[in-house]
């Protein structure tokens, strides 16, 4: 990476769970959630975050149903995705995001959070889930293709 961060957008139509990279593109790490208002409130809000954390990707979640198919929660996050890439002119990338809200309520639990806590952590949690395993797969994929160059 070149020193820009990534921004992980867990969709929601009422938050939106919000997690970045370091700038090493090795470390998610979750931000406050942002309570959705209206899309121009919201564009502002993310301008403001992209430009002050040096953002030079966004991934937003796409919730594709376990059997793969898209449902309307996954066209509505596909329209969002689209929106941002014309109005932020960044590329933003839809990544497969299947249970990494259950899977963080229950990393939430396992850590003794109580059910109003989880609540309030859960799209964030989300997001730096759906950031760090999209940061551990890149650098698979780049120690992989330099090691098979190096035959």
């Amino acid at each position: 990476m070149s020193g820009g961060r990534i921004l992980a957008v867990d969709f929601g139509s009422k938050n939106l769970g919000l997690a970045v990279s370091d700038p090493t593109g090795l470390i998610a790490q979750g931000l406050p959630t942002l309570k959705r208002a209206n899309r121009r409130a919201d564009l502002v809000r993310l301008r403001e975050l992209v430009e002050a954390m040096s953002v030079e990707r966004i991934l937003v979640g796409h919730p594709v149903h376990l059997k793969g198919y898209a449902g309307e929660r996954a066209r509505q996050a596909a329209r969002f995705a689209d929106w941002l890439r014309r109005e932020l002119r960044l590329p933003v990338e839809l990544v497969d995001e299947r249970l990494t809200s259950v899977e963080a309520d229950n990393l939430l639990r396992e850590r003794g959070a109580s059910k109003s806590e989880r609540k309030q952590a859960r799209d964030r949690v989300a997001a730096a889930l759906l950031l760090q395993t999209w940061l551990d797969q890149q650098a698979r994929v780049g120690t992989s293709a330099r090691t098979s160059g190096e035959s």
